[in-house]
């Protein structure tokens, strides 16, 4: 039988002002539900530009706890409520002096705060200074059971990762949900650029394929020049939903701010795990003991 629900990701600009970018949000999720939308996610650290691109320490300035009584995600819990949606938001977390994530909440849809994941792999590159900003998670990869279905979270780094993605597949998981901030640097050539894309798009559809899952990635948008004047990040956009097939069901413009709105029906998960036994019961799971090993020398 069918299991329609109705997925919303937003993609957006972002200004150097969190509350104008959290208002914006807002009204990008009430569009998102406006247009039947069950579950909404945002891009990744939503409230702010990308400030990675430097190492700036007045930058933590921005982070704020992640809780169920703190600021924000009393906010989005009301939001949740008020339209009846899941929302999965992306924050930049300050966890105690000294100590911070880069996370995204959970909130059901009748607000109830289900739990945060923190992001696992942290990069380190230019224009991409994540190290100086972020300690990796310590969650694990935990799914979250909402009143639409069981989903999981990466955050953007964790997204190149397959044994993240087949984790959350083995704790039960029917769709993922990827907010990041991902595209072109001043730094890229314009081949090596567009490999990249390719190739992004590529890893998030094998997820998709090996697990039998929904992948949702949602990126942000627009020219974010770097605070040093050394260039800066093109944020390409085109956010993505990839079904159990691989193939891209619906995906958001490359320069445009976008909500993105899709149907997808859950049953398909089951109907495609029966007649493709490899995301469960052929799997050598006797032989993966490699996995758990940096390198095999």
């Amino acid at each position: 039988m069918e299991r329609m629900i109705s997925i919303g990701l937003i993609q957006m600009s972002c200004s150097d002002d969190s509350e104008e970018n959290h208002d914006k949000a807002v009204d990008h999720i009430r569009e998102a539900a406006s247009q039947g939308a069950n579950i909404v996610c945002t891009q990744e650290l939503y409230k702010s530009r990308y400030f990675c691109q430097t190492a700036d320490s007045t930058m933590f300035n921005l982070a704020e706890k992640v809780d169920e009584g703190s600021s924000t995600v009393r906010q989005l819990s009301e939001l949740a409520t008020e339209l009846g949606i899941v929302v999965i938001a992306g924050l930049f977390e300050k966890r105690a002096p000294g100590l911070y994530h880069n996370t995204a909440v959970v909130l059901d849809a009748d607000g109830s705060y289900l739990g945060k994941y923190r992001k696992m792999h942290i990069p380190e590159d230019p224009l991409f200074y994540e190290k100086f900003y972020f300690a990796p998670g310590d969650l694990g990869y935990g799914v979250f059971s909402t009143k639409y279905g069981d989903l999981g979270v990466l955050i953007c780094w964790d997204q190149w990762y397959p044994e993240a993605a087949r984790l959350l597949a083995m704790n039960g998981a029917e769709m993922i949900f990827v907010p990041t901030a991902i595209g072109h640097t001043s730094l890229d050539n314009e081949p090596e650029g567009t490999q990249y894309h390719d190739a992004w798009q590529t890893v998030q559809r094998g997820h998709a394929v090996a697990n039998a899952y929904y992948v949702a990635c949602v990126n942000r948008v627009g020219f974010e020049e770097n605070p040093e004047g050394k260039g800066g990040i093109d944020f390409w956009g085109q956010s993505f939903i990839a079904d159990p097939y691989g193939k891209v069901v619906k995906k958001a413009s490359e320069h445009d701010e976008e909500v993105l709105v899709c149907s997808l029906d859950l049953s398909k998960m089951d109907d495609v795990r029966v007649g493709w036994s490899f995301p469960f019961r052929d799997r050598r799971i006797d032989s993966y003991g490699g996995l758990t090993k940096r390198y095999l020398d």
